[in-house]
């Protein structure tokens, strides 16, 4: 195997363990002590030190390139919309279509990809993403109650695609230049600072009641924010961003796995084949890539 095969390896591998690490989100948003926007907040401002903590260790190979600024700026106001849209979606519809419509992401990433970069999209890559997407339905579709669902939480959860796609888009061209380190420390602390005032105005409370409340913000911004979206940014600057945001679509899979396992939610047969089919369609991209 080529060093350039191996270490394309590596990457997918990381993304995918960014991807089950950042499905755990909507499991912490759901015991936390706050509001959703707060704890879209704390997600991102608990993050921001540790990731700067890592900048810093890095030190000059960290500085050693310095990333274009416009991305990094980009990324971050981008991932502050995308938290701010999807917390939203979750208020005004089903946690199951907030869940579903922002996973339609890849559909815009390689959009953007095509019509920004001039990025070829193969045959073979659209049959999987078609596959996956019609998985990903599969998977959550049987939690969708229609009667209850709302026009405006369901635009909000496809408008916070088309913004995780965008910043998917902005960390892919950060990492053309920058360091992993570097590029989520910045890009974190823009979206904290950017969601601060949005937490003020939607949240009665921002603080937690007790210990245990801390210690949800503090695992759902180690666990989802420095691991996983570190490790999906380091994996971006080895792969397409097409097949990187198709290949996020194990997030799904693994938060039906986790609310089954810790929350006691039923899984039925028609969301395990969904779960199924979404893992051929990332198997396909992956050998299409």
């Amino acid at each position: 195997m080529s060093a350039l095969r191996r270490e394309r390896t590596l990457a997918f591998f990381a993304l995918l363990l960014g991807g089950v690490a950042i499905a755990f989100s909507p499991i912490f948003v759901r015991l936390a002590e706050v509001g959703p926007m707060a704890s879209a907040f704390w997600r991102v401002a608990l993050a921001a030190p540790f990731l700067s903590a890592w900048a810093l260790w890095d030190g000059r190979r960290a500085l050693a390139i310095v990333p274009n600024r416009m991305p990094i700026i980009m990324a971050g106001l981008c991932f502050t919309a995308d938290l701010a849209f999807w917390h939203l979606s979750i208020v005004y519809t089903s946690v199951a279509n907030a869940t579903l419509l922002s996973n339609f992401a890849p559909i815009f990433v390689t959009i953007g990809g095509w019509v920004l970069y001039r990025w070829r999209v193969t045959k073979s890559f659209l049959l999987a993403l078609g596959v996956s997407i019609g998985g990903a339905v599969l998977l959550i579709g049987p939690n969708v109650s229609l009667a209850g669902t709302h026009f405006t939480g369901d635009m909000l959860g496809i408008v916070t695609a088309v913004f995780y796609g965008s910043y998917m888009l902005a960390i892919k061209r950060a990492r053309d230049t920058g360091g992993t380190s570097l590029i989520m420390a910045a890009s974190s602390t823009i979206t904290a600072a950017a969601l601060f005032p949005l937490a003020l105005a939607f949240e009665p409370s921002l603080l937690p009641s007790t210990t245990q409340g801390w210690r949800v913000l503090f695992a759902l911004a180690l666990i989802t924010q420095v691991a996983g979206q570190s490790l999906i940014a380091y994996a971006m600057a080895h792969l397409p961003a097409s097949l990187s945001s198709l290949s996020l679509l194990i997030q799904p899979v693994c938060a039906a796995a986790y609310a089954w396992i810790l929350l006691g939610e039923a899984i039925t047969a028609t969301q395990f084949a969904g779960g199924a089919i979404v893992l051929a369609g990332i198997y396909l991209a992956r050998k299409s890539s």
